[in-house]
């Protein structure tokens, strides 16, 4: 019969609790960069629990504010913790904090959208990809304005194997309003199906945790709150650059109640759609009267196929935009406009 698991030797020192260093450095969540607290240490706890074994890890958290999960991180005997905060007003209390775990938090005062994470840990943690996970990971409890944001950057950086995935595949573990959790998570033909349910998934094996509700946090925010764990897979179930994945996707759902077909047709120029598109469809041998919520990995993997093949055949169709074929047919009915869409001297 196993033993007991040993659990974390490191535990930090009495200190001040989140709510006491919120009064001691006058701190408040600032509604514009929609923060919110999370003081509740019981949840946090929970929130690591869902990265796994953190004993002696390597470990990255985005936006820690006061410092809540940044103890649950130390807590679980990460080896070493680096932070990145935006807002200047939480350093002094993270600071606090290093101080009580020596040598294990790192304080970066920066923005995580521009911080360069392929710098931030030692090459020796470094795994093939084909290997399992390194021992690094990524944990937040993400401001909704930047969370959507970022989780395309970082679904970027796994298709790239740059940023934090320098490393190997490197696993994350996120906060994102309800909602947004259950677009990352949502299966075929399901209501929540969407861009996001794609670029996630055919990079990342995607597990929703647990959900929390709104009135846990400080201020309360309008809506509850869902867990999201992303592991990166070996191989993408998409072999195709990921601007071309997400270009195919994002027409196809600019139409989410039409039938595929109506945004596959968008990706070409208006004198070629009817063609290109009917080739692409065949190809691709996806039912175009499918919606875009009822295409499944296997259909948009089809349909980067036969888009690519068409961009290699059809000189600049790969940056073709119909918006902007739109905006100069527009251009170009009005009064004193020329051909090209400049206007004309009066």
């Amino acid at each position: 019969m196993a033993g007991p698991t040993k659990i974390a030797s490191f535990r930090l020192p009495p200190l001040p609790t989140i709510g006491e260093v919120i009064k001691l450095y006058n701190l408040r969540a600032e509604k514009q960069l929609s923060q919110n607290f999370l003081l509740d240490m019981r949840l946090t706890d929970k929130i690591v629990r869902q990265a796994g074994s953190l004993r002696d890890a390597h470990v990255c958290e985005v936006g820690p504010g006061p410092g809540g999960l940044t103890r649950s991180i130390l807590n679980a005997g990460a080896a070493d913790l680096l932070v990145v905060e935006k807002d200047n007003r939480f350093i002094p209390g993270l600071k606090l904090l290093s101080e009580a775990a020596p040598g294990k938090l790192r304080v970066v005062h920066g923005d995580i959208l521009t911080y360069r994470m392929d710098r931030g840990f030692p090459e020796v943690i470094t795994k093939a990809w084909e290997d399992d996970p390194p021992d690094l990971h990524i944990i937040g409890n993400l401001p909704f304005s930047v969370s959507t944001p970022l989780i395309i950057k970082w679904l970027e950086n796994i298709s790239n194997r740059t940023g934090p995935f320098v490393y190997g595949r490197t696993r994350l573990t996120l906060t994102f309003q309800k909602e947004v959790a259950e677009r990352l998570t949502a299966s075929t033909a399901s209501r929540q199906r969407s861009r996001l349910s794609i670029m996630a998934q055919y990079l990342c094996t995607v597990k929703s945790c647990f959900t929390i509700p709104g009135r846990a946090f400080i201020p309360k925010p309008e809506v509850d709150v869902g867990v999201v764990h992303f592991t990166p897979l070996a191989q993408p179930q998409i072999q195709q650059p990921f601007k071309l994945v997400e270009k195919v996707v994002r027409n196809v759902f600019q139409f989410r109640r039409k039938r595929c077909r109506k945004g596959i047709q968008m990706l070409f120029p208006e004198a070629q759609r009817p063609e290109l598109a009917e080739v692409m469809m065949r190809e691709a041998d996806v039912d175009p009267t499918l919606r875009p919520t009822e295409l499944s990995i296997p259909d948009f993997r089809a349909l980067a196929d036969a888009y690519s093949h068409l961009c290699s055949e059809n000189q600049g169709l790969l940056t073709y935009d119909f918006r902007e074929e739109l905006r100069l047919k527009h251009l170009n009915r009005r009064p004193g406009s020329s051909s090209n869409g400049t206007q004309q001297p009066v």
